[in-house]
């Protein structure tokens, strides 16, 4: 190799080991989550996590023994008994003990390891008796949350990657100053109760997902149309992290699980606090709007959920169409109540896990903000029809509608 090329591999590996050292010092390890150079698996919260750590290091353990082992004599016998230092090969008649020893000790050993990881792994499965039942149902690309039984019952709502995060990574570069909690931090984390045990529900309503906290020591695949299920009993109040484990689409990265154990005071009052909320939040489906309280309705809406791929200004990006002048928000209502209900091409995801008020205020603000000015109003009880597969007759898109009366 010539000097140049010499110095140019030195200066580029110089390079590379000062970005990672400013990487490396620009974030901190995230407890609940990720650590910085991490080699190990992480902290258990969980007896079932750290019966999987320990079952993972004894695992290890035999399996380097092994492996050490058997190398070791395979390589001392083919440098000791090779042929260019005079030794001759010979049959030997093998004795019975020989025989009996190579076939019992791996069967044993295999035993020997089969025993607690199935104890593990039945245990793992045995979601019976659990103080608290909640279903997550995977979306492209966030988490819904039922709370299905136990204190909480009835509550429900949609985990979404905080947008700030978000814009984090649409920015890009190295400059970039990342938070520990890079894509983790969602809206409305998982909020259980210490030391209970919690039955998750999985499943999913466009593609395969995968539930997965590492702390728990819980994967579970979440599979539209079928239901499985695992649990996990936290042993200690905190934030943990996890992410979806399966391939879902391209906003794969952008789907953290964040889950906060309290204790049961807080717990308690958490719930009692979300229950207010929801009720508070319960809508007559036959109320009928103003344009200005759905407008300001729908801006949130779409914050909340639609910003993150058309954009705060409706301009999308790549291959995500615009809202601003796009032919069918300015179209017959119908079209687009039919999109966000139904999804499109696998790449507009459903949107039915919101409310009919929810849908109707923010396709009403889509049609009425930026250059769109249809005057058009989408009212809920368009959308409990359109959900039973009436959508409103397409010969409103030739006369907008006018603000309905307070």
């Amino acid at each position: 190799m010539s000097k140049e090329n010499l110095s140019l591999y030195q200066r580029g590996a110089a390079t590379l080991l000062a970005f990672w050292a400013g990487t490396a010092a620009a974030v901190g390890d995230l407890p609940g989550g990720p650590a910085v150079l991490q080699m190990n698996l992480g902290a258990p919260a969980t007896r079932i996590a750290g019966e999987q750590i320990w079952l993972h290091w004894f695992l290890l353990i035999i399996c380097t023994i092994i492996f050490v082992g058997v190398f070791g004599v395979m390589f001392y016998s083919i440098i000791k008994h090779r042929k260019s230092v005079g030794h001759k090969a010979q049959e030997l008649k093998e004795p019975l003990w020989v025989e009996i020893s190579w076939t019992l000790v791996p069967f044993l050993i295999v035993i020997g390891m089969a025993l607690p990881a199935t104890k593990v792994m039945v245990a793992l499965k045995d979601t019976t008796n659990s103080d608290l039942t909640i279903k997550v149902t995977g979306y492209q690309w966030k988490w819904g949350y039922d709370y299905l039984r136990g204190e909480g019952e009835g509550l429900k709502y949609i985990s979404t990657l905080d947008t700030a995060q978000r814009q984090l990574s649409n920015e890009g570069g190295s400059q970039v100053v990342r938070p520990d909690n890079y894509l983790l931090k969602v809206d409305k984390p998982l909020v259980v109760p210490v030391n209970k045990k919690v039955r998750i529900i999985t499943t999913a309503n466009d593609v395969i997902h995968s539930f997965m906290v590492p702390a728990f020591g819980i994967k579970q695949d979440a599979i539209p149309g079928f239901v499985r299920d695992t649990w996990f009993r936290a042993e200690k109040t905190g934030d943990f992290y996890g992410q979806c484990a399966e391939l879902c689409g391209k906003e794969h990265a952008y789907m953290p699980i964040h889950v906060k154990v309290l204790s049961q005071a807080d717990y308690s009052a958490w719930v009692a606090q979300e229950q207010k909320k929801a009720a508070a939040l319960a809508d007559d489906p036959n109320k009928i709007w103003t344009m200005g309280d759905l407008m300001v309705r729908g801006e949130k809406v779409y914050g909340s959920n639609c910003a993150a791929c058309h954009q705060a200004n409706g301009k999308g990006a790549g291959p995500i169409k615009p809202l601003d002048g796009s032919a069918k928000v300015l179209g017959c209502k119908a079209l687009q109540m039919h999109t966000v209900l139904e999804g499109q091409n696998n790449a507009m995801p459903s949107w039915k896990q919101l409310s009919d008020t929810d849908l109707a205020a923010v396709v009403t603000f889509s049609k009425n903000h930026w250059s769109n000015k249809t005057g058009q109003i989408v009212q809920p009880a368009e959308f409990v029809a359109a959900r039973a597969g009436k959508f409103p007759d397409c010969a409103d898109a030739a006369a907008p509608a006018t603000s309905a009366a307070p």
